[in-house]
């Protein structure tokens, strides 16, 4: 049992953004276990292995609300010490978690080689059509060997050979492969390969002839990261790779990295040096799966936000996260790779699509030239749905972006059980309407949950793609209602009250690898209709400035975008209402879009032209932000209609009447044909405080029955006597087929009623007596 009289520490863990208090003393790989953080232990922790080895973070953490340091550890072992030593590791702040004890509020950083359970990044390359116009051109040359009457030298032979056979001019060199030129002519015997960049300038000779040229595009995400290795000649993929930004610990989205380089003096040279190396890791990766040299790449396309981008660029991101969120360039940008030790050619060129804005980058950019709003009729909202989520919605007259911050509680961060795509993470959630029985499908295993025996699922916690399930499937169940807020019934075990509120369980213990059973809470629920809101109410905003009333095409774009259930998604509230045929999930759209630009210069003007075109929202500034904000956060909209899914929503609020009846003392045991037909008929109102529901004398209308609030119902003979949840109205006086004998009214601020009309409930009477009977029990 936990001692209640030890403190408790809050330990983070990165990049999965794993959580939770633990007792002093606690032994972190033990506490990273119980939170479903999977460390490799191939030695048992006897510290005959670095496989468990961990990084403690250093400093504040503002969005954990903690002071991290080594010193909130045990003292490093003599042994321990020795081990890193000998393994030639030098990292500052490395600890083999299974013998560290924790005495003090923690961030662990849990490196790649260290992680028993890979994180998932899905960043896949899907197949384009690209036309081919490279700023890379190889150009095969035979030049005239110098001799004692011609001593010409071998950059000029080299300019004429090229101008003659090619017809290029006023080209220009680059010094490092100048210096180099003497020895590669004559290696090749004077024939040699030029590979110029733009027309302009020649950046690598090979001798003889090359056969390829080989570029990649790079997309830098908030969490991931990937790259694509791509032949310039064909548009071919041959070989991509997707990792973790090495940038997580230093915060889960924009503002926490702005933060952190605005409060720690080495904190933009950290995050500029630990995406270089990763970008440098992705390089050795794609070049080894196809068998190629580092150096053999001529050029590189990166996109990300407009903070990703400034980190990369080595440029201080403060301004970019302050009022008016300005920029240091708006422009795209070409820049040598060995001005930021990128380990492809030295001379390569880094060429870094443009920015709209503060908090739409690059990346929007090429989401955007991927998917071509500009070039249709139609109205269409690309969506990329990741940390920050961006969003452009327009057609070829008009486009505007905006920008919200989603990412953190669909990625996690903000969810108790919340967790990053890997192995074990629950990704699909149904919930029998009926009755709360919950099958769930995780990451990694084919079957669902009600097809397994409970101790071979072994889920780990929810990743973003559930939250979508859970938030239709919750409403859909009745397990909350519309404004986010959970049913008091007691008749299911799954609903209870835990430490954080109300939880709703997912997985039973015995489901898990984490000993606990997985539930979704309160808090958890507010944070998931915080996101879907953002999205929805920013789409809302978007839509009045271009002043259109509906979209004709949504795109969800994003790995993210790629695994949520777009008809769950639409029906939770997370955009407006469109046709189902035309919503379309297209994956790594900025990737794709980096992929154009980096094979097809036309792509990079069209990219210039956009950035320069788009109109950006700030929503803050809007006058009517709060309002559109405050009506997104119902399931799924406080006013707006879906028609394309009426019939879904219909049959949800069916669902929810089935059940409601079902658990009430009236309708139990009756047959289930015919508690479906009533629950078909039966519709919810809504009282305010003091409002009548029926007068005295007055006809029954309907067989009323408490859903929430409170009832006062007053006669002469009785007075007045207060109903709550489940109490039957006006049963007897249906039953005597009599007038109302007393008045009703709401005492609740808000008190909901299902109303059952009169004649449907008089129709099943006459062949269920036993429903008569119980109604003329009824008050």
């Amino acid at each position: 049992m936990p001692d209640e009289s030890k403190p408790k520490h809050l330990v983070v863990f990165q990049p999965s953004g794993s959580r939770g208090y633990v007792e002093d003393g606690a032994n972190l790989l033990e506490v990273a276990r119980s939170l479903g953080v999977e460390i490799e232990t191939p030695c048992g922790g006897l510290l005959m292995c670095s496989k468990c080895r961990v990084r403690i973070e250093e400093g504040s953490f503002e969005r954990f609300g903690i002071e991290s340091s080594l010193s909130h550890c045990n003292p490093v072992l003599e042994k321990e010490r020795d081990f890193f030593r000998s393994k030639g590791l030098n990292e500052p702040n490395l600890r083999q978690s299974c013998v560290v004890k924790v005495h003090g509020p923690l961030v662990v950083f849990v490196p790649e080689e260290s992680r028993a359970v890979k994180q998932l990044v899905r960043k896949s390359a899907r197949e384009l059509n690209i036309p081919i116009k490279s700023a890379m051109r190889r150009y095969f040359v035979e030049m005239k060997p110098a001799t004692l009457r011609d001593p010409l030298g071998d950059w000029e032979r080299l300019q004429n050979a090229l101008k003659e056979h090619h017809g290029l001019e006023g080209l220009h060199i680059d010094y490092p492969v100048l210096t180099q030129l003497q020895k590669i002519v004559r290696a090749g015997e004077w024939k040699v390969t030029a590979f110029v960049w733009q027309g302009r300038e020649v950046i690598r000779v090979a001798a003889g002839f090359a056969e390829y040229s080989l570029g990649l595009a790079v997309d830098v995400g908030t969490t991931t990261v990937a790259g694509f290795l791509c032949d310039l000649d064909s548009g071919q993929v041959l070989a991509s790779e997707s990792m973790m930004n090495p940038q997580t610990p230093y915060g889960d989205d924009v503002m926490a990295r702005i933060t952190y380089a605005m409060t720690h003096t080495d904190g933009l040279e950290k995050m500029h040096r630990a995406i270089i190396e990763g970008l440098n890791t992705i390089v050795e990766r794609v070049c080894e799966k196809a068998g190629y040299q580092p150096e053999e790449i001529c050029e590189t396309v990166l996109v990300g936000n407009t903070c990703m981008d400034h980190i990369f660029l080595n440029i201080f991101p403060k301004y970019v996260g302050v009022s008016p969120f300005a920029p240091a360039i708006h422009h795209s940008v070409d820049v040598k790779a060995r001005d930021f030790g990128l380990k492809i050619l030295p001379s390569g060129n880094v060429h870094v699509l443009p920015n709209e804005a503060g908090f739409v980058g690059a990346d929007n950019v090429a989401c955007v030239i991927a998917e071509e709003p500009y070039k249709q009729d139609d109205i269409m909202l690309v969506i990329d749905i990741g940390t920050n989520g961006e969003m452009v919605l327009g057609n070829r007259h008009k486009l505007i972006s905006a920008s919200v911050p989603t990412g953190p509680a669909f990625e996690g961060a903000q969810i108790q059980f919340g967790m990053r795509a890997a192995a074990g993470a629950i990704e699909k959630v149904d919930i029998d309407p009926v009755t709360w029985d919950v099958r769930f499908k995780t990451i990694g295993e084919e079957k669902w949950s009600d097809e397994l025996p409970p101790e071979e699922i072994k889920a780990r916690g929810l990743c973003g793609s559930a939250m979508i399930d859970l938030g239709w499937e919750m409403y859909r169940a009745g397990v909350v209602d519309a404004t986010g807020r959970f049913s008091k019934e007691t008749h299911s075990p799954r609903l209870r009250e835990g430490p954080g509120g109300i939880e709703f369980v997912i997985a039973w213990a015995n489901q898990t690898s984490i000993g606990r059973d997985i539930t979704f809470n309160n808090a958890d629920m507010r944070a998931l209709q915080l996101a879907k809101s953002a999205m929805y109410s920013a789409a809302k905003i978007m839509m009045r400035r271009l002043g259109v009333p509906k979209v004709d095409k949504v795109v969800l774009a994003g790995a993210f975008g790629s695994f949520i259930d777009k008809v769950k998604a639409m029906a939770m509230g997370l955009y407006p209402d469109c046709e189902l045929k035309n919503v379309f999930a297209v994956g790594n759209a900025a990737g794709d879009g980096a992929r154009m630009a980096l094979l097809n210069t036309d792509k990079r003007a069209e990219a210039d032209e956009v950035a320069r075109h788009i109109e950006y929202v700030e929503l803050t500034v809007e006058p009517d932000f709060e309002k559109q904000f405050a009506a997104a956060m119902h399931f799924p909209h406080m006013s707006d209609s879906f028609p394309h899914l009426q019939k879904m929503l219909d049959k949800a609020m069916r669902e929810r009447a089935q059940r409601l009846l079902r658990v009430n003392p009236l309708f139990a045991d009756l047959p289930s044909d015919v508690v479906r037909r009533l629950a078909a008929v039966t519709e919810e109102m809504r009282f305010k405080k003091n409002q009548a529901i029926f007068a005295a004398g007055s006809e029954p209308t309907a067989l009323y029955i408490v859903k929430e609030g409170s009832v006062a119902v007053a006669s002469d003979t009785d007075g007045a006597t207060e109903l709550k949840d489940g109490a039957v109205l006006n049963g007897a006086v249906i039953a005597g087929n009599q007038p109302n004998s007393a008045s009703a009214k709401a005492t609740a601020l808000n008190t909901k009623v299902l109303a059952i009309p009169r004649a449907e409930v008089a129709k099943e009477m006459e062949t269920e007596p036993t429903l008569k009977e119980r109604l003329a029990r009824a008050k």
